[in-house]
């Protein structure tokens, strides 16, 4: 989950829009807020791809598809949790994650742009808010909703599943079920992303899902790349993306500012979009390489438990999967000297006198056919 809202920017639609030239206003404030696009280098991405094509599960708290920068991107999955939805309580973590992933804001400058607008979100309920009294019973409650809502996800042809949560059943150790519906995810073909945690200032404690084997744990940066202090530093790390003073959608058709390792997750789930798009049968071990190839601010070790391999960024990201899909050439034919005179004689010698023996040869068939030699 994002570690904090704060209505910084946009706090007078965090309750709800006044009229239309307020909601104008705030949308365009909210386009204007959000500094990690050029820091991703999304718009020289976009040249090559939004990500269209591409299915994207969101596992979280669900997401509003009604929000006026996810009309028509979003399906509705199954809720997993049991738990009723709460009024003001569901879905604002879900759409927040899933704006910054698949928003296409709405009007020429207005609202939220995820980092592959042209793709669609598959939303599965399978947590609460962080208000929600009955978040507590449910992660006491054994139901394994995360491990379900993985596996649902990749049945139903997710290509890439972001989870901005932590804990998962709510046993800081993982589970068992939750970690071989990952392998059977990977298995067929989809890309798992996770958020790292935000207790990185405190306990910095192991986090899961990032921790599970071939899910691609994020890490925060502020504006001037350097790793915030609440992300989780461990040695599953992947990679950090921005992760503080970001702009999402809200639940309603709002808008709020939030910090954490969710937001940055969701973005690398954006950059596994466009990879997909760009190249759809890449698996995932190698869209994760190309995440882990295509970053800034590679650690002077090549990897630390801070950054893990860098800052991701989509432009780079789509150049390293473009290297790793091109197909091996074949190796140059070697190339010869020119002959010298010397040799060049010696050549035009032996092919006269291979001329000489094959004229014999012809002859003796000749006369050996005419006195009916078989």
């Amino acid at each position: 989950m994002n570690r904090i809202i704060v209505p910084v920017l946009l706090a007078a639609l965090v309750v709800g829009v006044a009229s239309p030239s307020a909601s104008d206003d705030m949308g365009e404030a909210a386009r204007a807020g959000q500094w990690q696009l050029d820091t991703l280098r999304l718009p020289e991405a976009w040249r090559a791809t939004k990500g269209a094509g591409v299915l994207v599960a969101v596992l979280d708290t669900g997401v509003n598809g009604r929000h006026p920068d996810l009309e028509g991107s979003v399906i509705q999955g199954p809720d997993l949790t049991g738990a009723d939805r709460s009024a003001g309580l569901w879905g604002r973590h879900g759409t927040a994650m899933a704006s910054l992933i698949a928003g296409r804001g709405h009007g020429h400058r207005h609202g939220v742009v995820g980092v592959a607008p042209a793709a669609t979100v598959l939303s599965i309920r399978v947590t609460l808010e962080n208000g929600d009294p009955l978040r507590r019973r449910q992660a006491s409650g054994g139901r394994q909703p995360l491990a379900k809502g993985i596996r649902y996800a990749a049945d139903h042809g997710a290509d890439v599943i972001s989870m901005s949560l932590g804990g998962g059943s709510g046993a800081w150790e993982g589970s068992a079920d939750e970690e071989e519906a990952v392998r059977y995810a990977i298995g067929k073909g989809a890309v798992l992303v996770a958020s790292s945690g935000n207790d990185g200032e405190t306990a910095n404690r192991k986090n899961f899902p990032a921790a599970y084997p071939g899910v691609i744990a994020v890490g925060a940066v502020d504006r001037r790349l350097k790793v915030a202090g609440f992300s989780n530093r461990q040695d599953y790390l992947s990679v950090v993306a921005p992760g503080t003073q970001i702009v999402t959608a809200d639940g309603g058709d709002s808008y709020v500012v939030g910090d954490g390792t969710s937001s940055a997750a969701a973005m690398v789930a954006g950059i596994a979009a466009l990879i997909k798009s760009a190249y759809p049968h890449m698996s995932p071990y190698h869209v994760r390489t190309a995440i882990e190839l295509g970053v800034l601010k590679r650690p002077t070790a090549g990897y630390n438990r801070s950054y893990g391999h860098g800052v991701a960024n989509a432009l780079l990201a789509l150049r390293a999967a473009e290297q790793l899909s091109a197909p091996a050439r074949p190796p140059a034919p070697s190339i010869t000297a020119a002959p010298t005179p010397s040799s060049r004689a010696a050549v035009v010698a032996g092919m006269l006198a291979l001329v000489a023996a094959m004229a014999v040869w012809v002859l003796a068939t000749h006369r050996g056919h005419r006195r009916g030699v078989t």
